[in-house]
């Protein structure tokens, strides 16, 4: 095939990567922003396949005639156009889109086809972060965090030091704390603010779709593996990288994750050519991570690594203080999104919402409210307005709340009210006191208390 001279200044102008290939499907010549965007040199490509690229759509197209490709099949066939994923010269992924159609002589003879790629990386990253500020409270706070009680002003404080430093950091707290927005505001304080904040949680996943997700894998690697999938690690590079529920990730997985903290390399599933990468490391778990270790379900060493900076959040029931100011500001959330003219909450819920226990910390209180502003038309929400299980407990605050170290004897009665409430089930009776089930447990072993006592006697 034959190329007009002035062919080479124009199509080395332009910003998409283009590739010329014949009907062979090896390719003819490349421009320049082919080069930059695919870490290929001209020299390396021309002659070569163009499946070199082991772009994930068109392995699924390959045409089984003649034809090397179903884009010489059937002419005149339309422009193709699609989004794939294709790997570059040193095993990183490109995502892009890719228009090819065929090339032609004055005869009308198929002699080739001509391919553009455009670099989708900055419009995922654009997309990535339009979504993250859409899920950020609206509300004034420290980046989304609301509160203004002393437990939580140490914890802003510590923030600070925290987003200073590239150390990873750990994240400590019951379920519904707000343990992501804490991630999120490490991040916005960070250095890495202008790169990704990549996020996933741990205990949504098999062992082998996590280790899919977090490191990607090659397409055909496993069934069902139809494109190339760029892991979590690899979405982060340059950014922070946040793993919820990191106590539930199975051993085989935690040494890989431990190998990529020392050595920061990793490997897609699939594939043997290592991956550089550097993220900031942010994990967060809701479990006693040395527990964990004591029954073998946890790496010491992986511990060691990643709580270099813990964070605890204290449960809601010990900042009872900011509750009225969280309440003001989903209130005002929900009556944007919902239109209602729903003002607040009657003297009667506020004080209840004061006395409630939380089990379910700051995540319970806004269901609450959300479960309010269904029932309740306009003005202040009062108590037929409230969920059944927020309710339930209405008047018994100290039978609700933990005891304090060293008061044993107090320690005991609460136990036995909490049992009494729960009818003498256990995991009923941790959520009252806001501990774990284990807890529970220890405590009726240590004060002697049977499986199934007759606390109402």
């Amino acid at each position: 095939m034959e190329l007009h001279p002035h062919w080479f200044r124009i199509i080395n102008t332009m910003n998409e990567g283009l590739m010329i290939v014949g009907t062979d499907g090896k390719i003819i010549m490349v421009n320049e922003a082919f080069e930059t965007l695919t870490g290929f040199s001209e020299s390396e490509v021309l002659g070569q396949p163009c499946t070199i690229l082991h772009c994930d759509v068109c392995g699924r197209i390959l045409g089984k005639g003649k034809a090397w490709c179903t884009l010489f099949e059937n002419p005149p066939d339309p422009m193709k156009r699609c989004r794939c994923t294709i790997l570059r010269k040193d095993g990183t992924g490109l995502p892009a889109i890719k228009n090819a159609s065929v090339l032609r002589d004055e005869a009308g003879k198929l002699i080739g086809a001509v391919e553009t790629i455009t670099d989708l990386t900055e419009m995922d990253r654009l997309d990535q972060e339009v979504v993250q500020l859409s899920r950020q409270l609206e509300d004034s706070g420290f980046h989304g965090i609301i509160g203004k009680s002393p437990i939580m002003q140490k914890v802003f404080d510590l923030l600070l030091r925290a987003a200073a430093s590239e150390a990873p950091m750990i994240i400590y707290g019951e379920s519904g704390t707000g343990k992501e927005l804490v991630a999120r505001a490490v991040h916005e304080l960070g250095r890495r603010k202008t790169k990704s904040f990549v996020q996933l949680n741990c205990a949504a996943l098999n062992e082998s779709l996590l280790e899919s997700e977090l490191f990607g894998h090659m397409k055909g690697s496993f069934t069902g593996a139809y494109q190339h999938k760029i892991g979590r690690f690899e979405a982060a590079n340059g950014g922070d990288l946040f793993l919820d529920e990191i106590g539930d990730v199975p051993l085989s997985v935690q040494v890989k994750l431990l190998r990529v903290l020392e050595s920061k390399q990793f490997e897609r599933v699939g594939d043997h050519r290592p991956i550089n990468v550097d993220v900031r490391f942010i994990t967060a778990t809701n479990r006693d991570l040395s527990e964990l270790i004591d029954q073998k379900k946890f790496r010491d060493d992986l511990f060691f690594r990643i709580n270099v900076i813990p964070i605890h959040l204290p449960p809601l029931r010990q900042r009872r203080e900011d509750i009225p100011l969280l309440v003001d500001a989903f209130i005002r959330q929900l009556r944007t999104r919902t239109s209602k003219n729903i003002t607040g909450l009657n003297n009667s819920v506020l004080i209840h919402f004061m006395e409630y226990p939380w089990p379910g910390n700051v995540r319970e209180l806004k269901s609450t409210l959300e479960y309010a502003f269904v029932v309740a038309e306009e003005g202040l929400i009062a108590e037929e307005h409230l969920p059944p299980q927020v309710l339930r407990v209405k008047g018994d605050v100290q039978e609700s709340r933990p005891a304090a170290a060293g008061a044993t004897r107090d320690q005991k009665m609460e136990l036995i009210n909490a049992l009494h409430r729960s009818g003498g089930n256990q995991t009923e009776a941790a959520q009252i006191l806001g501990v774990k089930r284990i807890t529970v447990w220890r405590w009726m072993k240590k004060y002697g208390l049977a499986s199934k006592p007759r606390y109402g006697d």
